[in-house]
């Protein structure tokens, strides 16, 4: 985690100010479903919470790195941000209307996914709605490095990574009712990769 608070102390906003296409569709639904209340797991510096609390919802946001935290606190003010790490998540007792998290949930070795779902599921209010995206097995860097678990590589001394297939995706979220998945190609600019595509993997599903 050390990693990240320097990379955006270095950084500052590594993907720009613009929201991920994630997001923008994340958006669409959260409003076709009426959902308010939202919570943002491992938001980083606010460049998708900005676009939620811009079109009028309550956004709640966690996020370890300071350094990020003291970015997004500037450039999202209209969300309310709080330190600390996605596996705790103690914050506070509220229930949200829906969560949106995107490329967390893939930086996770398998007990540890397993314990965030488990804390993202009690935090949803009843019939609440989940989206989340990750690293899908379409990736570029999917099979390279060290395998630490399955389909879980590590290609970069710091970070593991978790790529997800549709069936597996959809596993992780068995107590949910899946009404989505989908895959959608999402461009970034940055660091020594320069321009470049990740091709993600999205669910949404409801509390049962």
């Amino acid at each position: 985690m050390e990693y990240w608070d320097e990379r955006f102390l270095e950084g500052g906003k590594i993907w720009g100010e613009g929201p991920s296409k994630t997001a923008i569709y994340a958006l669409e639904l959260f409003k076709k479903h009426d959902l308010n209340k939202i919570l943002v797991p491992g938001a980083g510096y606010g460049r998708n919470t900005k676009l939620f609390s811009d079109a009028g919802l309550q956004v709640i946001a966690i996020e370890f790195s300071e350094s990020a935290i003291n970015i997004a606190k500037k450039f999202n003010p209209k969300t309310q941000f709080f330190q600390g790490s996605v596996l705790d998540m103690s914050f506070n007792d509220e229930k949200y209307d829906g969560i949106y998290s995107c490329n967390v949930l893939h930086l996770f070795l398998k007990d540890d996914r397993i314990s965030f779902l488990k804390k993202c599921y009690k935090l949803l209010k009843t019939k609440g709605f989940v989206y989340f995206v990750v690293f899908s097995d379409k990736e570029r860097s999917f099979g390279k490095g060290k395998r630490i678990e399955e389909n879980t590589y590590e290609s970069k001394p710091w970070r593991a990574v978790h790529y997800f297939t549709e069936i597996d995706l959809k596993e992780h979220f068995k107590d949910y009712s899946v009404v989505e998945t989908g895959i959608i190609e999402d461009s970034e600019n940055h660091g020594e990769l320069g321009p470049h595509t990740h091709i993600l993997r999205y669910i949404f599903a409801q509390k049962k």
